[in-house]
Protein backbone atom coordinates (compact mmCIF):
# COMPACT_ATOMS: atom_id res chain seq x y z
CA UNK A 1 0.00 0.00 0.00
CA UNK A 2 1.14 3.26 -1.15
CA UNK A 3 1.45 6.18 1.45
CA UNK A 4 -1.17 8.90 1.83
CA UNK A 5 0.77 12.59 0.15
CA UNK A 6 -1.61 14.83 1.62
CA UNK A 7 -2.39 15.87 4.93
CA UNK A 8 -5.22 14.18 6.90
CA UNK A 9 -7.87 17.24 6.17
CA UNK A 10 -7.16 17.36 2.60
CA UNK A 11 -7.14 13.56 1.84
CA UNK A 12 -10.90 14.42 2.96
CA UNK A 13 -11.32 16.27 -0.59
CA UNK A 14 -12.31 13.36 -2.38
CA UNK A 15 -15.01 12.00 -0.05
CA UNK A 16 -16.52 15.67 0.65
CA UNK A 17 -17.25 16.24 -3.23
CA UNK A 18 -18.64 12.78 -3.38
CA UNK A 19 -20.67 14.19 -0.54
CA UNK A 20 -21.19 17.58 -2.45
CA UNK A 21 -22.90 15.70 -5.48
CA UNK A 22 -25.37 13.32 -3.20
CA UNK A 23 -26.51 16.85 -1.18
CA UNK A 24 -26.93 18.84 -4.61
CA UNK A 25 -29.21 16.04 -6.24
CA UNK A 26 -32.59 17.14 -4.96
CA UNK A 27 -31.82 20.97 -5.48
CA UNK A 28 -30.72 20.17 -9.15
CA UNK A 29 -34.63 18.11 -8.92
CA UNK A 30 -35.97 20.95 -7.56
CA UNK A 31 -34.94 23.21 -10.51
CA UNK A 32 -35.91 20.75 -12.84
CA UNK A 33 -39.29 20.59 -11.98
CA UNK A 34 -39.96 24.01 -11.57
CA UNK A 35 -38.12 24.67 -14.97
CA UNK A 36 -40.62 25.30 -17.76
CA UNK A 37 -40.84 21.63 -19.64
CA UNK A 38 -37.11 20.81 -18.09
CA UNK A 39 -35.78 23.06 -19.89
CA UNK A 40 -33.16 25.17 -17.92
CA UNK A 41 -29.73 26.53 -17.25
CA UNK A 42 -29.28 26.93 -14.14
CA UNK A 43 -30.26 22.91 -13.56
CA UNK A 44 -28.23 21.81 -16.49
CA UNK A 45 -25.11 24.37 -14.75
CA UNK A 46 -25.53 22.37 -11.74
CA UNK A 47 -25.80 19.06 -13.60
CA UNK A 48 -22.44 19.82 -15.21
CA UNK A 49 -20.63 21.20 -11.79
CA UNK A 50 -21.60 17.62 -9.98
CA UNK A 51 -20.34 16.21 -13.33
CA UNK A 52 -17.07 17.70 -12.87
CA UNK A 53 -16.78 16.63 -9.07
CA UNK A 54 -16.90 12.99 -10.16
CA UNK A 55 -13.86 13.36 -12.39
CA UNK A 56 -12.09 15.32 -9.70
CA UNK A 57 -13.16 13.08 -7.09
CA UNK A 58 -11.58 10.04 -8.04
CA UNK A 59 -8.56 11.76 -9.68
CA UNK A 60 -7.48 12.93 -6.55
CA UNK A 61 -8.23 10.16 -4.15
CA UNK A 62 -5.73 8.19 -6.55
CA UNK A 63 -3.05 10.59 -7.11
CA UNK A 64 -3.18 11.45 -3.40
CA UNK A 65 -3.05 7.64 -2.43
CA UNK A 66 -6.75 8.40 -0.17
CA UNK A 67 -8.92 5.76 -1.83
CA UNK A 68 -11.56 4.71 0.84
CA UNK A 69 -14.08 2.04 1.06
CA UNK A 70 -16.57 4.66 1.64
CA UNK A 71 -15.35 6.39 -2.13
CA UNK A 72 -15.05 3.19 -3.22
CA UNK A 73 -19.20 2.60 -2.62
CA UNK A 74 -20.06 5.87 -2.60
CA UNK A 75 -18.67 7.54 -5.67
CA UNK A 76 -20.67 5.09 -8.10
CA UNK A 77 -23.77 5.12 -6.29
CA UNK A 78 -23.66 9.66 -6.40
CA UNK A 79 -23.00 8.94 -10.12
CA UNK A 80 -26.20 6.49 -11.09
CA UNK A 81 -28.34 8.68 -9.06
CA UNK A 82 -27.50 12.14 -10.16
CA UNK A 83 -28.04 10.93 -13.80
CA UNK A 84 -31.00 8.40 -13.13
CA UNK A 85 -33.27 11.45 -11.34
CA UNK A 86 -31.54 13.85 -14.14
CA UNK A 87 -33.07 11.13 -16.59
CA UNK A 88 -36.78 10.23 -14.74
CA UNK A 89 -37.37 14.38 -14.33
CA UNK A 90 -36.12 14.68 -18.29
CA UNK A 91 -38.32 11.83 -19.11
CA UNK A 92 -41.64 13.35 -17.20
CA UNK A 93 -40.92 16.50 -18.59
CA UNK A 94 -41.34 15.00 -22.30
CA UNK A 95 -37.52 15.44 -22.76
CA UNK A 96 -36.68 12.06 -22.87
CA UNK A 97 -38.83 9.27 -24.73
CA UNK A 98 -39.78 6.73 -22.20
CA UNK A 99 -36.87 4.14 -23.74
CA UNK A 100 -35.27 6.48 -21.83
CA UNK A 101 -35.91 4.24 -18.31
CA UNK A 102 -33.78 1.74 -19.33
CA UNK A 103 -31.22 3.62 -17.82
CA UNK A 104 -32.27 3.80 -14.07
CA UNK A 105 -33.73 0.07 -15.04
CA UNK A 106 -29.44 -0.64 -15.60
CA UNK A 107 -28.60 1.26 -12.69
CA UNK A 108 -31.72 -0.70 -9.87
CA UNK A 109 -30.00 -4.12 -11.77
CA UNK A 110 -26.26 -3.02 -11.10
CA UNK A 111 -26.94 -1.85 -7.74
CA UNK A 112 -29.36 -4.81 -6.25
CA UNK A 113 -26.74 -7.17 -8.04
CA UNK A 114 -23.26 -5.65 -7.01
CA UNK A 115 -23.61 -6.69 -3.28
CA UNK A 116 -24.65 -10.31 -3.73
CA UNK A 117 -21.55 -10.65 -6.52
CA UNK A 118 -19.11 -9.01 -4.42
CA UNK A 119 -20.18 -11.51 -1.61
CA UNK A 120 -19.32 -14.38 -3.39
CA UNK A 121 -16.46 -12.72 -4.51
CA UNK A 122 -16.60 -10.37 -7.51
CA UNK A 123 -14.15 -7.65 -7.46
CA UNK A 124 -16.57 -4.34 -8.80
CA UNK A 125 -14.27 -1.87 -10.99
CA UNK A 126 -15.43 0.66 -12.74
CA UNK A 127 -14.56 -0.38 -16.63
CA UNK A 128 -13.70 1.95 -19.38
CA UNK A 129 -17.31 1.09 -20.64
CA UNK A 130 -18.97 2.39 -18.04
CA UNK A 131 -16.95 5.72 -17.89
CA UNK A 132 -17.42 6.27 -21.21
CA UNK A 133 -21.36 5.88 -20.91
CA UNK A 134 -21.12 8.14 -18.16
CA UNK A 135 -19.75 11.11 -19.89
CA UNK A 136 -22.28 10.31 -22.73
CA UNK A 137 -25.39 10.59 -20.57
CA UNK A 138 -23.52 13.35 -18.75
CA UNK A 139 -23.02 15.52 -21.42
CA UNK A 140 -26.74 14.12 -23.57
CA UNK A 141 -28.80 15.37 -20.17
CA UNK A 142 -27.09 18.59 -20.18
CA UNK A 143 -27.27 19.60 -23.35
CA UNK A 144 -30.93 18.31 -23.16
CA UNK A 145 -31.49 20.73 -20.48
CA UNK A 146 -30.47 23.66 -22.46
CA UNK A 147 -31.67 23.34 -26.16
CA UNK A 148 -35.17 23.66 -27.36
CA UNK A 149 -37.36 20.76 -26.85
CA UNK A 150 -37.18 18.27 -30.21
CA UNK A 151 -33.32 19.27 -30.81
CA UNK A 152 -32.14 16.21 -32.16
CA UNK A 153 -28.39 16.07 -31.21
CA UNK A 154 -28.61 15.99 -27.16
CA UNK A 155 -30.79 12.78 -28.16
CA UNK A 156 -27.83 11.45 -30.68
CA UNK A 157 -25.39 11.81 -27.75
CA UNK A 158 -27.84 9.70 -25.32
CA UNK A 159 -28.32 6.97 -27.52
CA UNK A 160 -24.65 6.45 -27.62
CA UNK A 161 -24.95 6.58 -23.89
CA UNK A 162 -27.73 4.07 -23.72
CA UNK A 163 -25.86 1.84 -26.14
CA UNK A 164 -22.51 2.06 -23.78
CA UNK A 165 -24.27 1.61 -20.93
CA UNK A 166 -26.21 -1.57 -21.90
CA UNK A 167 -22.65 -2.91 -23.21
CA UNK A 168 -21.05 -1.73 -19.69
CA UNK A 169 -23.90 -3.80 -18.19
CA UNK A 170 -23.21 -7.19 -20.15
CA UNK A 171 -18.89 -7.09 -19.62
CA UNK A 172 -19.75 -6.81 -15.71
CA UNK A 173 -22.16 -9.16 -15.95
CA UNK A 174 -19.57 -11.90 -18.01
CA UNK A 175 -16.90 -10.34 -15.32
CA UNK A 176 -19.26 -11.51 -12.27
CA UNK A 177 -19.88 -14.81 -13.73
CA UNK A 178 -16.45 -15.71 -13.92
CA UNK A 179 -15.15 -14.36 -11.02
CA UNK A 180 -18.44 -15.57 -8.95
CA UNK A 181 -17.84 -19.09 -10.46
CA UNK A 182 -14.19 -19.17 -10.10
Amino acid sequence: MVARTVSPSLAQLPNALTLARLIVIPVFAAIVLAADGGRSWPAAILFGAAAITDQVDGFLARRWHVESAFGKIADPLADRVLIDVAVVLLWHAGRLPWLALAIPLRDIVLIAATPLAVARGYRFEVNLLGKAATWLLYSSLAFTMVTDHGTAWPRWLFWAGLGVALASLVFYARKARTEVAA
